[in-house]
């Protein structure tokens, strides 16, 4: 038998050749906790049931990493659609819609196949069935193979399943082949690779919710620890207003966003979606008149469409008769002196501790008073802030319209009286799934917009733009999302065209990335990723929208 060196950690190892990955674990590594999910191989990301068949470095994915957790969520989806299958063996009418991310986990209903229309609400004891089915299918450790077939034979399979989502999403693929996954005879399509076998998905919960239910994954840290489910109410009727948008214009699957492209009918859904968004800022406007509110604060994470956003609800307000006045939260950091630092040294400009809290809450409680005051600018190149004759004054009918990461932490504003405040959170919160099982995960349309404005407005790469981006998450993870729920109103900025215009400027930068460097796997997952739209040009995007902040061409300064 051929032998292979394979180096793993520093060491050097004489295998067998055509050993898996999963069998090198086994013998060497001794995995007895499932810690490892998949693995890379010469820097090519490859399943654990991958044959080494040449010399090369071989090296572990863990479950707690981001390519792991996202790993054992989409394993997990699979074995409960299963399960659920199993369940509902003679009820062939049903369908698992999985709809959205709801903190480790993701919020799920039930619809009608033929008519997609919801079922009545799962109950307990269906659940409860659900769950230990699946718990059976684990003890079992039964095994997740994968298959390779052709797009016109896995068309045919689903067609005959009656799951014509995933039918018409393989309409519009290029490629001539498709992997398909099977769990003791459950077929299934995915985005994304899985866990060697069932038994890998110990930690998991499942539970009734609102109209649907929850399958919970364990703590991305600790994926021994189911974390406390804890309801986002406001955050979740956006999400369920937005998949309402979907359904009303009959688009809520990639699938049939590329039949509107393909078929003309685009243009209509576009200024469609538009309007719906210049109503739902109009209304924002109006309340904030009739409330009698001064300051507007508006917070969202990166890449969201802030900008725009807040140049929208500022031609809203003028309309509605108040006059907005932009007040920068970035003229109100510390002196660079006094600006913290992070655990590497380096200064951290995203705590809210490197903004000067007392001078804002001074500056504003001053103007409610209706005192002018000097607005301070501040100089990002010597780290000072400077003082130029800018003078502002709040009259009747002034509005001022703050926006910035921590515009909703209440220690921003803790002097501002809360009848003052207006607070607004905006995302940009994906419409519409890849198929019914396959979501589309909000981070990734916000890391597309960046990298296409990032390399139009800043001249970084994508490389530079993706090994940033996990500093950026978790900086959002802990300064702007534990307040989301403070807003009065939220706004999703995403629009369900927005990946199919967005792709033609995000793939040449993508297919820029170095096939050397850590950051090409990232890359080339959002190549396949961008690989399942047809492609829309801007001609039809009006000069307003919130996209054309990120791909040029808008009547706010977007160049």
């Amino acid at each position: 038998m051929d032998k292979l060196s394979i180096t793993f950690e520093g060491k050097t190892y004489n295998v067998e050749k055509g050993m898996s990955i999963k069998e090198f674990i086994d013998e060497y590594v001794k995995d007895v906790n499932h810690e490892y999910l998949l693995a890379f191989v010469d820097n090519k990301l490859c399943e654990l049931s991958k044959k080494l068949k040449r010399n090369g470095k071989l090296e572990l994915v863990s479950r707690n990493s981001i390519m792991g957790f996202d790993t054992y969520r989409r394993s997990l989806t699979l074995l409960m659609v299963k399960a659920f299958a199993d369940v509902l063996e003679t009820k062939r009418d049903y369908a698992v819609h999985v709809m959205y991310s709801m903190g480790t986990g993701y919020y799920c209903k039930l619809l009608n196949k033929k008519e997609e229309v919801k079922l009545e609400k799962p109950g307990d004891e269906l659940i409860a069935k659900v769950k230990q089915r699946m718990l059976d299918i684990v003890s079992e450790d039964m095994r997740i193979y994968k298959m390779s077939i052709s797009v016109e034979d896995a068309i045919t399979r689903f067609e005959k399943q009656g799951r014509l989502d995933k039918a018409n999403l393989f309409r519009y693929r290029r490629a001539s082949r498709v992997n398909i996954y099977n769990l003791d005879g459950y077929e299934d399509y995915f985005y994304g690779y899985m866990v060697y076998s069932a038994g890998y998905l110990t930690c998991f919960d499942l539970f009734t919710y609102d109209e649907g239910f929850i399958l919970m994954a364990p703590d991305k840290k600790d994926y021994t620890v189911i974390p406390e489910f804890k309801p986002q109410k406001k955050l979740f009727e956006v999400l369920k207003t937005s998949d309402d948008w979907g359904r009303m214009l009959d688009v809520d699957s990639v699938g049939q966003l590329n039949n509107s492209i393909t078929t003309g009918d685009i243009k209509e859904l576009m200024l469609a979606q538009e309007a719906l968004q210049e109503k739902q800022i109009a209304d924002i406007a109006e309340m904030i008149k009739n409330d009698g509110r001064k300051i507007v604060l508006i917070a969202g994470p990166s890449s969201s469409g802030k900008t725009t956003f807040s140049h929208r609800l500022s031609v809203q307000l003028r309309a509605h008769g108040l006059r907005p006045y932009p007040l920068e939260l970035d003229n109100y950091f510390v002196d660079r002196d006094f600006t913290p630092r992070d655990e590497d040294g380096n200064y951290d400009f995203e705590c809210i501790e490197a903004m000067d809290l007392n001078l804002f809450n001074t500056d504003v409680k001053r103007l409610l008073n209706g005192e002018e005051i000097e607005i301070p600018t501040f100089n990002f190149t010597i780290g000072v802030k400077e003082y130029k004759g800018k003078r502002l004054k709040l009259n009747k009918g002034d509005v001022l319209v703050a926006e910035g990461i921590h515009a909703l932490n209440p220690l921003m504003t803790k002097e501002i009286p809360d009848e003052s405040k207006f607070r607004i959170y905006i995302s940009a919160l994906t419409q519409i799934n890849i198929d019914e099982h396959n979501r589309i995960p909000t981070t990734d349309g916000r890391l597309i917009r960046r990298i296409v404005r990032d390399a139009r407005t800043r001249g970084n790469d994508a490389q530079k733009t993706i090994s940033m981006w996990p500093s950026v998450r978790r900086g959002e993870e802990k300064y702007i999302f534990p307040f989301q729920e403070e807003a009065d109103v939220m706004f999703n900025s995403a629009l369900i065209h927005e990946l199919s215009v967005i792709k033609q400027f995000a793939e040449p930068l993508l297919f820029a990335v170095p096939r050397d460097s850590f950051e090409y796997y990232e890359a080339k997952r959002l190549l396949k990723f961008l690989d399942y739209f047809v492609g829309l040009d801007t001609t039809d995007i009006p000069k307003n929208s919130i996209l054309r902040e990120f791909v040029g061409g808008g009547c706010f300064g977007h160049n």
